[in-house]
């Protein structure tokens, strides 16, 4: 079997085309499969890391606005087809399998040419303009939310697989909580709020934070909060600057990055977090209560559509980011963590939206449509 996997720009592209590759990998050990990225996109690092190889075109978005930088993207993108025609025509794969990225336009385009199956995968529950413009035009579309089918009315054949994630529901024992709490310095047993916004933070989730933080309003809560690696620094001085060591204090553990990311979330008793399509789908699979503060510049305003997958049956409360500040941040934490069966019930709301098995669905629609 030889696939060609489209995917660029973020990790919420990017990881679950590597998930995808991996499970073809363990079920077809002579499977050749090659990724098709941009110059500049995160498979750049994340692709070889993977041990995959990786062809690399020019690909540029078409915004829909008239400019001149969109007229010369356009010029751009037609010289990045004849190259992504002749690459197809190369590497002769069985199957074209996009998850994400304006990458899968000319990529999808080529293979239509020679007639070689196509699927995406769109994680997002308002999908993409990218995959809504090849909707009628691939083999079949994987979603990760059964809400996006209504919104792709011209595809020929859509299925609800959900979107392929690393991090597993764990039970943990007495014992590995008590570990996981000594390294993040936790010492005592009050409930555990996971905050992040992202590997690069979130300004106005940090703001909020650090208000909290700063007014010590937590005394009921402990805070793992992870700011971003560029924001650290930043975060570290304004505590100071309050008379605050970042690395010693009461009910808060405040880091660049969290690694141990499954650990964390399992731990947690309450995420606050953006409304990315992985995270969905993680805190779905999870089952955990959560807050979640939509990226209000996403294209479509698809993380608010996303948040809504989870707070429509109950699972989730939304914050939106022009009306978030330390107060609201903290009286929807504290309305949440008192209410014990309020708690039970998001958490019983969230496993009911998960989807397992993931990877499985996903292979055996491969495979059905090879055979």
């Amino acid at each position: 079997m030889k696939v060609v996997i489209a995917a660029a720009g973020t990790g919420g592209h990017i990881n679950p085309g590597i998930a995808i590759a991996n499970k073809i990998k363990k079920e077809n050990k002579n499977a050749k499969i090659i990724f098709i990225g941009t110059l500049k996109g995160l498979e750049n690092d994340l692709v070889p890391r993977a041990g995959y190889e990786l062809e690399r075109i020019e690909a540029y978005g078409i915004n829909r606005k008239i400019s001149i930088q969109n007229i010369k993207n356009l010029f751009r993108m037609i010289k990045c087809y004849k190259k992504t025609e002749r690459l197809i025509k190369k590497i002769n794969p069985d199957i074209v399998i996009g998850t994400g990225g304006y990458i899968c336009g000319p990529v999808v385009l080529a293979a239509n040419k020679y007639k070689i199956p196509c699927v995406l995968h769109e994680s997002n529950a308002y999908p993409g303009v990218t995959v809504k413009l090849l909707s009628g035009k691939v083999n079949k579309i994987l979603v990760g939310f059964e809400d996006a089918k209504k919104r792709l009315p011209k595809a020929k054949e859509i299925i609800v697989t959900g979107t392929p994630t690393k991090i597993k529901k764990q039970e943990l024992s007495q014992e590995e909580r008590e570990k996981i709490k000594e390294k993040l310095l936790i010492k005592n047993n009050l409930p555990i709020i996971l905050i992040y916004g992202g590997s690069q933070g979130a300004k106005s989730i940090n703001d909020a934070v650090l208000g909290i933080i700063k007014e010590k309003l937590n005394t009921n809560y402990n805070i793992i909060w992870s700011v971003g690696q560029k924001q650290y620094d930043n975060i570290k001085q304004q505590l100071k600057d309050a008379n605050l060591n970042i690395k010693n204090i009461k009910n808060a553990s405040i880091v660049p990055y969290i690694y141990n990311m499954q650990e964390v979330m399992n731990l947690s008793n309450l995420i606050v977090a953006r409304s990315g399509a992985m995270t969905i789908t993680e805190v779905s699979l999870l089952a955990k209560p959560s807050i979640f503060i939509p990226y209000p510049y996403a294209t479509e305003n698809h993380q608010e559509y996303n948040a809504k997958v989870l707070s429509n049956v109950g699972a989730a409360k939304i914050i939106l980011d022009k009306d978030l500040n330390t107060q609201i941040l903290n009286n929807t934490i504290q309305d949440i963590i008192v209410n014990k069966e309020l708690q039970q019930k998001m958490s019983k709301n969230a496993e009911k939206i998960a989807i397992k098995d993931v990877e499985d669905k996903i292979y055996n629609e491969i495979k059905l449509l090879l055979n």
